[in-house]
C-alpha cells in the first residue's frame, strides 16, 4: 500500500518507456520504436480521466504513437512528448493546472525522472526501476513497468477516494 495520504492526489503523471511500456522496446526494421502497452493501465487511466483525476503522459521519446495510445483513452490535455528536462514540463503542467506538489503523484524509473520525484509529495515506481528511483520513492509497486503497475497506483488512489467501482462509470470504456 502507498503510504501517503491518496485523498490528497488530484493528479497522477507517468512516464513512458519503463513505466507505461516495458524497459525494452522492440525496433521496427525501419528504426521506429515499437513500444508494449498494457490493457489494465489502459482501462485504469480511462476511468481516472473520466472520474475528473488529472493524468498526465511526460517522456522524453518523441513518437506520436504515445500521444495517439493516449487521446484514444480520453487524455488530450495533458500528453507532453519530447520532454528535454522532465521538471521543466512538470513545472508547467502543476502550474496550467493550479496544483501543489503535494497533490502530484509522479511514477518514474530512471534518472531523468528523479527531478520531478523529488519535487511531488507522491513519488511511486515500478519493482524495476533503477536503484536511485527506488530509494526516491515512497512506494515501489509490486508490478514492473510495461506489466500493470500504472493501474496498481491509480487503482490505490481511486480506492482512497471512495471512487473505485463506484458507479456505471466502471463498466465501460
Amino acid at each position: 500500500m502507498i503510504n501517503y495520504d491518496l485523498t490528497k492526489i488530484r493528479a497522477i503523471a507517468f512516464d513512458v518507456d519503463g513505466v507505461l511500456s516495458r524497459q525494452t522496446i522492440t525496433m521496427h526494421p525501419d528504426g521506429t520504436p515499437l513500444r508494449t502497452a498494457n490493457i489494465r493501465d489502459g482501462y485504469a487511466i480511462q476511468l481516472a480521466v473520466k472520474l475528473g483525476l488529472r493524468i498526465a503522459i511526460m517522456t522524453g521519446a518523441r513518437v506520436e504513437s504515445i500521444r495517439t495510445r493516449y487521446e484514444s483513452l480520453g487524455m488530450s490535455d495533458d500528453i507532453y512528448i519530447g520532454c528535454k528536462v522532465k521538471i521543466k514540463t512538470y513545472e508547467e503542467f502543476v502550474a496550467k493546472h493550479g496544483l501543489a506538489d503535494d497533490e502530484v503523484m509522479y511514477m518514474g524509473d530512471d534518472i531523468p525522472d528523479l527531478q520531478v520525484m523529488h519535487r511531488v509529495g507522491c513519488p511511486v515506481c515500478p519493482r524495476d526501476a533503477c536503484p536511485e528511483v527506488q530509494q526516491a520513492s515512497i512506494y515501489v509497486s509490486h508490478l514492473n513497468g510495461g506489466e500493470g503497475c500504472a493501474r496498481d497506483v491509480i487503482e490505490q488512489t481511486l480506492r482512497a477516494q471512495g471512487l473505485w467501482i463506484m458507479n456505471e462509470t466502471a463498466f465501460g470504456w
